[in-house]
């Protein structure tokens, strides 16, 4: 893999797109708040957040070498965000998590990240 300048900020790109691509920890970290050791935190807004902070909610081609290591991963990255925008603005921005997950956006959205994810850990 090609490196990136900022391969801790890569880390939590991946860290968020694999938690938006997997509906049981979703349920049960961000619903049921069941957490996998004392002092962690993870919901929705945080994923969101992570995305939005490493650059890649704007403009994810604008982070390949940076962040992102290709072409194919800012298409995935384009993908995803676009699914979470429909999500935002379909289910409401804020709204609990609960309402993401019960909508009839959620499983496009959990398609497109596990389909970056693929890309982002290959």
């Amino acid at each position: 893999m090609k490196s990136v300048e900022f391969p801790e900020r890569r880390g939590e790109v991946i860290s968020a797109v694999r938690a938006l691509s997997d509906p049981e920890y979703q349920q049960r970290v961000w619903i049921e708040r069941v957490y996998p050791q004392p002092e962690f935190f993870d919901d929705f807004t945080l994923n969101v957040n992570i995305l939005g902070d490493a650059g890649v909610w704007d403009s994810p081609r604008e982070t390949i070498g940076y962040t992102l290591v290709s072409v194919a991963e800012a298409e995935a990255m384009e993908s995803l965000i676009a699914r979470l925008e429909e999500a935002l603005e379909g289910v409401g921005s804020e709204s609990p998590d609960s309402d993401f997950l019960a909508s009839s956006f959620w499983p496009g959205v959990v398609e497109a990240a596990r389909n970056a994810l693929a890309l982002l850990t290959q």
